[in-house]
C-alpha cells in the first residue's frame, strides 16, 4: 500500500504547506537499485586519534577507496556528503569520544538526502575496564540520539566489533557495506555485533546469494512474496514455501522467480525433513533458511482463547524450533545452513491484543540468540529480523488514523515496505554477514516505542 502522505509532502506545494503547517515531512527514501551508486556522494572517514584520525579510519578509507567510493579524510566545506563512516574502535575512555564527536558535528549538515552515519565501535562487554566499557557504551546512545536528529531520509546506524572481530573482518566490511547502501533504508539506529573474523566477502557484491539455495516460508504473498524476490535477484535458487490454500498464489511466486513450490503446512511434525528432502532432492543443497511464514489472531488477554493462543504459538514459533532441529540432526547437511527468522517489534516492545503474538515473536528472538552457538558448530549461523510498520495488506486494514499514527512513530516519519525487510534478511542471509549469529536486526525506521 503506498504512502500518499508521503508522496504529496515530498515535493512542490505539498512539501511547503507541510513546512508551514509545521507538519511531519517524510521524504521517499533512498533504496537500492541496481546500477545505482553504493553511495550518492563523497564519504567522509574519521577515526577517534588526533584530528580525528586512526589507524584503522586509515584502513577504512583504503577498503572504501578499492570499492571506487569518493573518500574524503577531511570536509570540504559545504561540500554534500553521501556518508559520514566514524572509526570509534580505539576509544578508552569517555573523553576519547570528544575529538570525533564534534568533528563528525561539522560536517551533519552537509549530509545529502539518505545519508548515512555509520560507527564501527567495539563491545562494551569486551572492554577490559570500567572506563571503556563507559565509552563503548556510550556510543550506543550516540548513535541512536543522532538517529533521531537527521532527517531527509538519512540514517544513522552502528557496527560492534566483538573481541575476535577487527574492523577489516569480512563481517564487518559487510555490513558497513550494507549500512552505506540503499539496501538499509529503513533501518536505523541500530547496532549489529559482528562476533569473529569468520568467513569471506562475496564474491559479486550485487549478486552476493549467486550458487545458494534458498527455503522461504510463508512465500505466496506479502513479506514472504517480497523475500523470495528479493533472495532471486541476488542469484539465488528459490524453493517458495506456504500452505496449500494458497497454492496459486505460491505457484505464481515461485515462476516468478523461476524457483520450486513446496506446498507445505509448516506445523506438520515432519515438516523440516520435507523441506530438506525437496530441497536436496530438486536442487541438491540447502544454504539458506528464512522463517517468515506467521499469523496474528489479535485479542485481548483477558478474553483470549485456547484456539487463538495455541494456532499462533504453532505457527510462528513452535513450528520454527521443529525445523531448526531437523536442519541440526538431519546427516544429510554437511554444513547447517544460514538461517533467518522474522521477528517482530511487537516481541520486544509488546503490543495491545497481541500478548499470544509478542510472546511467539519474543520466543523467535530468544530461540536466535540460544541458537547460535549451535548453528556455529555446524557451519552455519542464525539471525532475525525485527518488522515495524510495514505497509502490507494487513496494516492496510488498519483504521486510518490509527494507521496514520502508526506510520509516524518512527524516526522516518513513515511506514517501511515489505522489500525493506527483505533487504535486510538477503544481507544476513549472505555471506556479507559473516561473523554475524545470534543478533536481531530491526527494521522498523527506528522506532520510537520500545526498539
Amino acid at each position: 500500500m503506498s504512502d500518499k502522505y508521503t508522496q504529496f509532502v515530498s515535493q512542490g506545494f505539498g512539501r511547503e504547506l507541510a513546512r508551514r503547517l509545521g507538519l511531519p515531512r517524510p521524504v521517499e527514501l533512498r533504496r537500492y537499485e541496481a546500477g545505482k551508486p553504493l553511495v550518492p556522494g563523497p564519504v567522509l572517514v574519521l577515526g577517534n586519534g588526533d584530528e580525528g584520525r586512526s589507524q584503522s579510519a586509515e584502513g577504512i578509507a583504503v577498503e572504501l577507496l578499492s570499492w571506487g567510493l569518493d573518500v574524503r579524510r577531511n570536509a570540504l566545506p559545504k561540500e554534500k556528503l553521501g556518508a559520514i563512516v566514524l572509526m570509534l574502535d580505539q576509544v578508552r575512555r569517555p573523553e576519547d569520544l570528544e575529538v570525533p564527536m564534534l568533528t563528525a558535528a561539522r560536517s551533519i549538515r552537509d549530509l545529502a538526502p539518505g545519508g548515512r552515519v555509520v560507527t564501527v565501535s567495539r563491545t562494551a562487554d569486551s572492554a577490559e575496564d570500567p572506563a571503556a566499557a563507559a565509552a563503548r557504551q556510550g556510543i550506543d546512545g550516540i548513535v541512536r540520539s543522532l538517529a533521531k536528529e537527521l532527517r531527509d531520509g538519512a540514517t544513522a546506524n552502528g557496527i560492534l566489533l566483538g573481541r575476535d572481530a577487527t574492523p577489516q573482518s569480512p563481517g564487518a566490511l559487510g555490513a558497513l557495506r550494507f549500512f552505506l547502501s540503499g539496501r538499509s533504508a529503513f533501518v536505523d539506529g541500530q547496532l549489529l555485533t559482528v562476533s569473529s573474523e569468520a568467513g569471506r566477502a562475496p564474491g559479486d557484491p550485487d549478486k552476493p546469494l549467486a550458487g545458494k539455495v534458498a527455503v522461504v516460508t510463508g512465500a505466496a504473498r506479502g513479506i514472504g512474496a517480497a523475500i523470495a524476490r528479493t533472495l532471486h535477484r541476488d542469484g539465488a535458487v528459490i524453493v517458495a514455501v506456504d500452505v496449500p490454500a494458497a497454492g496459486d498464489h505460491l505457484a505464481e511466486v515461485a515462476n516468478e522467480v523461476r524457483g520450486t513450490a513446496l506446498q507445505l503446512d509448516i506445523t506438520v511434525p515432519d515438516a523440516g525433513e520435507r523441506i530438506i528432502h525437496h530441497a536436496l532432492e530438486r536442487h541438491g543443497r540447502l544454504d539458506i533458511l528464512v522463517h517468515n511464514a506467521g499469523i496474528t489472531r489479535d485479542k485481548l488477554l483477558a478474553n483470549m482463547d485456547d484456539g487463538r493462543w495455541r494456532s499462533v504459538i504453532a505457527v510462528n514459533i513452535a513450528s520454527q524450533l521443529r525445523i531448526n532441529d531437523a536442519i541440526l540432526g538431519s546427516g544429510r547437511l554437511p554444513v547447517a545452513p544460514r538461517i533467518v527468522s522474522v521477528a517482530s517489534t511487537s516481541g520486544i516492545a509488546g503490543n495491545r491484543g497481541q500478548s499470544n503474538y509478542a510472546a511467539s515473536k519474543g520466543g523467535v528472538i530468544g530461540m536466535v540468540r540460544a541458537a547460535a552457538p549451535l548453528l556455529e558448530a555446524r557451519g552455519g549461523a542464525i539471525n532475525a529480523v525485527a518488522p515495524g510498520f510495514i505497509e502490507t495488506e494487513m496494516t492496510a486494514r488498519i483504521p486510518f488514523l490509527t494507521r496514520e499514527v502508526a506510520r509516524r512513530l518512527n524516526s522516518l516519519q513513515q511506514g517501511g515496505t515489505p522489500a525493506d525487510v527483505a533487504e535486510a534478511i538477503a544481507f544476513l542471509a549472505s555471506d556479507a554477514a559473516s561473523g554475524v549469529s545470534g543478533e536481531v536486526l530491526r527494521v522498523c525506521g527506528q522506532n520510537l516505542v520500545g526498539a
